[in-house]
């Protein structure tokens, strides 16, 4: 099933083996729009935050592979159950015990580039935990992050998430590069340092990093 208002080709399917069935969410390369700034292969951005998530020990995108589907080579990603009508401002508003989780997942989004964290791609399951999704736009070489996680600006970052941004300052695990480009992945280290050296949440103080829609 094509999911709704997505801006590329998205699907739903279901993934069965001997003993059970889940939910997934399918984007192959071949319903890709052309952008101006990405070359063609978002899926392999996907799978790369999956990888680079987990090798951070954060855990907050859900498992994410590269899958041959009935459209071609695609990311194949475990679908998530939340409710829909909850987004990024309203939980931050309403639930500050997991403001933690949002600030790892700020941490991360720095690191990957991340320019398209809108408060619908952060999702709360019902065991209270923060999830993150749609990572197609991350990794780009020049920095230009959009998110709309910008409360924490200013804020240290705490000890415990530097040390899962120190080793990338060193090298970039083998099984995230080899889905990007030299030059993004280079890049990942660099912004690593820069967030490690300044030690602290940065500011926007010009309004423009921001995605659209913000929902």
């Amino acid at each position: 099933m094509r999911m709704p208002y997505s801006s590329n080709a998205t699907f739903l399917v279901s993934i069965t083996d001997q003993e059970e069935t889940v939910k997934a969410i399918y984007k192959p390369m071949r319903g890709e729009k052309p952008l101006w700034d990405f070359e063609p292969g978002l899926h392999r951005r996907e799978v790369a935050a999956y990888r680079l998530a987990e090798a951070m020990g954060m855990h907050f995108v859900p498992p994410t592979i590269l899958r041959d589907g009935p459209h071609g080579e695609g990311s194949v990603q475990l679908l998530i159950e939340a409710n829909p009508d909850e987004h990024y401002f309203a939980i931050f508003e309403e639930r500050q015990e997991l403001h933690d989780q949002f600030r790892a997942m700020c941490a991360f989004d720095i690191v990957a580039n991340n320019t398209d964290r809108k408060s619908g791609h952060v999702l709360v399951d019902k065991n209270e935990r923060v999830w993150g999704i749609d990572h197609g736009l991350c990794f780009a070489q020049d920095f230009k992050i959009r998110t709309v996680i910008w409360e924490f600006g200013g804020e240290a970052i705490a000890e415990s998430l530097l040390e899962k941004i120190k080793p990338l300052t060193q090298t970039v695990p083998l099984e995230v590069a080899t889905l990007l480009n030299e030059q993004e992945f280079v890049a990942i280290t660099e912004r690593a340092k820069w967030l490690l050296d300044g030690a602290k949440f940065p500011v926007d103080p010009s309004g423009r990093h921001y995605p659209w829609p913000l929902v």
